[in-house]
């Protein structure tokens, strides 16, 4: 049922939810050199983004997460995803990611849209 209305709550702001997705592939591409989204993958240097939309926040099993992630006690919404994407260190200051964030809004949805495909 949170899949279902994420994915409403995404096709509402924005009605090329889709194609979205399919930029949002192209664009994760820039986090594949930390990151993979694969079911059962192991963490790299970053952890495997498969299902990491309604997860609770540095809870995948298999990687160390910083202390600040480990205490951050959200659940990753399109809103979280949003301002983590678009500035990492503010949304949790001390996380481990060296990442200064995507500062496009449209890059932004177009990931948070893929993600939410994987599931």
């Amino acid at each position: 049922m949170k899949r279902l209305i994420l994915v409403l709550a995404l096709a509402g702001a924005q009605p090329a939810f889709a194609q979205d997705a399919a930029q949002g592939r192209a664009v994760f591409a820039r986090c594949q050199a930390c990151h993979v989204a694969s079911r059962g993958a192991h963490a790299t240097v970053g952890p495997n983004l498969f299902g990491v939309v309604s997860r609770k926040a540095g809870t995948q099993a298999g990687y160390d997460y910083s202390p600040a992630m480990k205490a951050a006690g959200f659940v990753w919404s399109v809103d979280k995803l949003d301002a983590y994407l678009k500035a990492p260190a503010k949304l949790v200051p001390g996380n481990k990611m060296p990442f200064f964030g995507l500062p496009d809004p449209k890059d932004r949805l177009a990931v948070i849209a893929y993600l939410n495909t994987l599931h």
